[in-house]
């Protein structure tokens, strides 16, 4: 019987979904599947949907509930992390900060002033968690959904032993929507997608041994309802040739073209018909608007007479799950070392790329080189992550000051000397949740 954790379990839709997901393979379906949250309160809603789940599909799972992860990662086969360190009052200042001094931030999590804090809050908990792996069920396998995905990801695999890769949906949404412009279905196209989270690339699109980029471009440059839709991404894509990952509103944040004045936000970042167009703040607004309503449509979901539905869904992490325990291998795009993989990113960055899971390992696939065009800004984000990373774990604020002040958006639109008072100023409201710095000296 397989053994799966789940860490951040409170997170109630992405622990239903994987657990819904889970069920369907056959080495699962009576597996034990364990949640961890440090809130009483989301672990009993968590553990309701998950009974839930297992009585409509009849399955022979277990589901068992703690407050300690310690108590029950021994024996685990399967380790999936959703967690968030501190609660909208503690990560909002990621997002007010910046905008006092003029860096306007649409979601934040991922990299820029707002994703750097988030980093240096989360790393220290997600080695915690690594490092109890690595004690208590070494042979698991960590599946992280949690951001900043690749500073999370680099920390945890070059500080520990533990097997781990970061997954995230944006690769597979992105395909699909890149097989509807083109009018196939998703499952008909053939793609090679490779970078860095959040800024991955499509290297390769094709249907049946043909190129599709001709036909997409065709569309976005004379469809006014496609190009409206991803106006960033489609303006990235027009200029460099290669259709990032990720939603407009977030690659917004990661360059220097359409947030450094208000025209240009007016213009790419507001009227788009995309999920997240580029708003100011989108994400915390989200959650804001939540904190007063959440408890109940948990209960109207819990409450529900209407059947369920158990077919699976589009994230990666069951079908790695079952691959790592002997079930069918199972390709996916996922968070690694860059050990040789792409030629043009720095050594041993976190890169995003194609891997194979099969029993007990994860074989990375060469990708070469990106084109130079998108390896610019790539290889840029990348450094800074690693710097980053450095900064958390020597407790080294400096070198945090040095990423901030590399970030292309950051740098757009402020001087060093004003990045260096916002730095500070972002340390000094963060003092408490940053175990690692002992001072703070830039």
């Amino acid at each position: 019987m397989a053994k799966v954790v789940f860490i951040g379990a409170g997170s109630f839709g992405f622990t239903r979904g994987l657990v819904r997901d889970l069920l369907t393979f056959p080495l699962l379906r009576d597996a034990e599947i364990a949640l961890v949250d440090i809130d009483q309160e989301r672990l009993d809603f968590a553990r309701q949907a998950c009974e839930r789940i297992v009585a409509a599909g009849e399955y022979p799972a277990t589901i068992t509930c703690t407050t300690d992860r310690r108590e029950v990662l021994e024996g685990a086969d399967a380790v999936m992390v959703t967690i968030l360190c501190g609660d909208t009052s503690v990560w909002q200042h990621d997002i007010l900060i910046p905008k006092k001094y003029g860096v306007d931030t649409n979601v934040g999590d991922t990299r820029g002033p707002s994703g750097i804090f988030r980093a240096l809050r989360t790393i220290p908990t997600m080695l915690d968690i690594a490092r109890d792996m690595q004690e208590l069920c070494p042979n698991a396998i960590m599946l992280n959904y949690t951001n900043p995905m690749a500073m999370l990801c680099h920390a945890m695999q070059r500080e520990t032993r533990v097997v781990s890769t970061g997954l995230c949906h944006s690769v597979q949404g992105t395909a699909a929507m890149l097989a509807r412009w083109a009018n196939i279905e998703p499952e008909q196209m053939d793609y090679v997608c490779a970078g860095i989270n959040h800024m991955s690339w499509f290297l390769e699109l094709k249907h049946q041994g043909q190129d599709l980029y001709p036909r997409i471009r065709q569309r976005v440059e004379t469809d006014p309802e496609v190009y409206n839709h991803e106006q960033v991404r489609n303006e990235l894509f027009l200029a460099l040739d290669y259709y990032v990952t990720e939603s407009s509103g977030h690659n917004s944040e990661y360059n220097w073209w359409f947030r450094k004045r208000e025209d240009l936000i007016e213009k790419y970042c507001t009227h788009g018909t995309g999920w997240n167009p580029g708003h100011y703040a989108y994400i915390l607004d989200s959650y804001r608007s939540r904190e007063d309503t959440w408890k109940q449509q948990v209960r109207d979901w819990l409450e529900s007479k209407e059947p369920i539905a158990l077919q699976r869904g589009h994230e990666y992490a069951a079908a790695i799950a079952s691959a790592w325990i002997g079930g069918d291998p199972y390709r996916f795009n996922g968070n690694v070392p860059n050990d040789r993989l792409i030629d043009n990113l720095p050594d041993h960055c976190c890169v995003e790329v194609p891997v194979l899971a099969t029993r007990n390992q994860l074989q990375p696939i060469r990708v070469g080189a990106l084109p130079p065009q998108c390896a610019m800004l790539t290889g840029l984000s990348a450094q800074i992550e690693m710097l980053t990373v450095d900064g958390c774990l020597q407790g080294d604020a400096r070198k945090v000051y040095q990423a901030v002040a590399h970030d292309p958006l950051t740098a757009a639109v402020l001087s060093l000397e004003e990045i260096k008072t916002m730095v500070t100023e972002m340390f000094q409201i963060n003092r408490e949740h940053l175990p690692t710095f002992s001072h703070i000296d830039l």
